[in-house]
Order: C-alpha cells, then structure tokens, then sequence
C-alpha cells in the first residue's frame, strides 16, 4: 500500500466560501468546472477492499439491512455485493439499481474506467488507514458487483485520484451531474450542503444515517447560506425547503421512498395527511404507481365516502356513475371560486398535461358527449 497522509476520521471539510454569482441559478456545468478546483496529490490504482465509501454520502445505494453490517466492518465490500444481489432478487426497486451498476461494471471491460474514484486517505478510530470515496461509489461498487457476478478470483484494480481537500459541495455537484436524484436524494443533498457549510460533522456510531440529515431541519440557517446553496442545487430557497419537509418521514419509509424514486409532488400530498397514514399511501403510491393528483383524487374520495357512511348508512357502495360525479363536482367546484382569467389559465394548463400525456383524444370525446346531452336536456327547459 503508499504511504498515506494522517487526517481526521471525517475527511470531508466545509467547502470553501466563494464569492456567490448574483444571478440566482447559474448553469449546473459552470459551476462545476468554477466552483472549486482541488489539488490532485497523485494518481493511483487500489482495489475495492482498499477503500471505504462515505457512510453520510447524501446518494445512499445500499439498502439500510446491508449499509449496517458493512459500515460496521461486518462484512466486507464483496459480501455486501452478494447480500445486495439477492436482495434484488425479491424487489424492483433494488433490482432496477443493480441492474444500472451490472451495466456500469461491464462497461469497464468494454472500455475501461473513464472517470476515476476521488477521495482521499484517512485514519478510523482504530487507527485503520483506507481511503475514503469523496465521488465514485457507483463505480466502486459497480466493480464490486461485476466480481461477485463473474466470480472472478482476482480483484479488480480501480483508478483514483487522491484530493488534498474533498467537500460536500463537489460530491454534490459529481452527483447531480452523473444521473438525476430521486426526491429523497435531494433532500439529503440539501441537508448536507448545510450541515457542512454550519461544520457540523455527522456521528459515526449512529445507527440511523437519515438522523444526521434531519439536523439540518432544526437549524437556524445564517445569513447568506441559502446563497451559497442555490448555484449548487439548481434550486430556488423554497423549493429547497419543500425538500427538507421530506426529511420528517420516518426512516424506514424515507428508505421506501429513495428506493423506488417516488416523485417529490407525491411525497408532499401524502406528508399533507395524519402520520397514521404515511405508510399505507406510500406503498399504495409504489404498488399501483400513483400521481400526487391519483393521492388528492383517492384522499377527497375517502373523505366524501366517509361523509356520506354518516349521513346514509344505509346507502349501496358507489358505482362509477356516483364516483364520476363525485369527480366532476370537484371540478366544477374549483372554477366557482376563481375568475375568468384564473379559469382560462387552469384550463389552458391542462389541455397542455392532457395533450402531452396523450390523453386529449379520449378527453375531449368524453367531455364533447357530455356536453351535448347537457345541452339536449337544457334545450327541454
């Protein structure tokens, strides 16, 4: 093994206060090759065994039953592999990623390992050197992956580059530019851009990675913070902070919600109802792939039911004339509140989601049949 360079068990330092552009949301490639340009110590090739990735990297990839007994050194890099492949045997969601980093692992025989591993050498508890991933864990354990498939005897040897000084800030910015975050991901990207930019440094005996991003919830945020965040994220302060509320799941459903990529608009609709219901929506959300509108849809439905059990328990369940009335007093009932104007853009609005969703055509025979026996009946007057 080099020689290695004594540091901090926690490697990753509040990235550097730079002059913040004035204009709010700069172009995600600028900021990358402006923001900050680390020193490059040297360039190496290691094993996967040689290195560790960052436990509180805000991208997690491996499932909360694994990141457990391999963070605490239970198991190593290749047997997590395996317990990550079988796994992927008995969910989607877990299979859909593998099957991403079988793909990026056998790309590496094709035509070799186009961007190297950064991170830099670092000391544990123990006294332990190994070097900690600042960006490239996809492509660690893409390796990792690829040897327990091919069960090759041998190890593969990965190029890294050695930085003098990794940030939170440049693994975010790897992160964004490699593939599109889920809503749970970003969420974490932005606690974690603000915890380092406060010094607060994650504990490494904690059992629950998501507790070290929900500090940032709790935080005052000091002045100027947001500015430094928003280039980086690509995101307006509201938004960001929309992103945080997610952090209020509990873990076990935050886990729920990364693995299967739900969207952020159905998260925030299911985080609208009592706690006692997260759950059930949420899995309800994965199993028949709902929308936020399906989640509002399904709620006001609920709710209207109950309604009417009240009042009517006598009353036969609803049939799909009930229920499509039901959805069109809804609909009328939004327009009786706002102005023509107001009407006009909502509508406008949604022939442009209807038509892009290739939904126009069956709308407009439905609606254009209903609009003529309204007519029809209104003419008798």
């Amino acid at each position: 093994m080099p020689p290695v360079k004594k540091k901090r068990f926690n490697a990753f330092e509040d990235f550097p206060a730079t002059e913040t552009n004035k204009t709010p949301l700069q172009p995600l490639q600028q900021i990358k090759d402006t923001a900050d340009t680390p020193l490059v110590e040297r360039i190496e090739r290691l094993s996967p065994s040689e290195m560790m990735p960052d436990r509180f990297q805000p991208r997690r990839l491996l499932p909360a039953h694994i990141r457990n007994t391999f963070f605490n050194r239970e198991i190593d890099c290749y047997q997590a592999a395996s317990e990550w492949l079988k796994f992927a045997q008995h969910d989607s969601g877990v299979k859909a990623e593998i099957e991403r980093l079988l793909n990026l692992g056998s790309s590496f025989d094709s035509h070799g390992q186009i961007k190297p591993i950064t991170g830099s050498w670092v000391n544990d508890e123990k006294g332990n050197f190994y070097f900690l991933i600042e960006t490239g864990e996809r492509r660690f354990w893409a390796a990792c992956l690829q040897r327990v498939t091919t069960h090759t005897s041998e190890e593969p040897s990965l190029r890294v580059e050695v930085i003098e000084n990794p940030t939170r800030q440049r693994q975010v910015l790897e992160n964004r530019h490699a593939e599109s975050p889920s809503a749970v991901e970003q969420a974490c990207e932005v606690a974690a851009l603000i915890l380092a930019e406060q010094n607060k440094l994650p504990d490494q005996k904690t059992s629950d990675d998501y507790e070290y991003f929900r500090i940032a919830r709790d935080q005052r945020m000091p002045a100027g913070l947001w500015d430094k965040i928003i280039p980086i994220m690509q995101l307006t302060r509201p938004r960001m902070v929309q992103l945080l509320n997610i952090l209020q799941l509990p873990s076990h459903l935050l886990e729920l919600a990364d693995r299967f990529r739900l969207p952020e608009r159905v998260i925030r609709e299911i985080l609208n109802q009592p706690a006692a219901e997260w759950e059930g929506l949420i899995r309800q959300s994965i199993q028949n792939s709902l929308t936020s509108d399906d989640i509002v849809d399904q709620i006001i439905e609920k709710e209207e039911i109950s309604t009417e059990n009240k009042t009517a328990p006598s009353k036969t369940p609803s049939t799909p004339e009930k229920m499509a009335l039901r959805s069109m007093r809804r609909f009328t009932r939004v327009f009786r509140r706002i102005n023509r104007l107001e009407q006009s853009e909502i509508l406008d609005h949604m022939a442009d989601e209807l038509y892009g969703n290739k939904q126009a055509k069956d709308t407009l025979e439905i609606l254009d049949e209903l609009a003529s026996l309204l007519r029809a009946r209104l003419s008798r007057q």
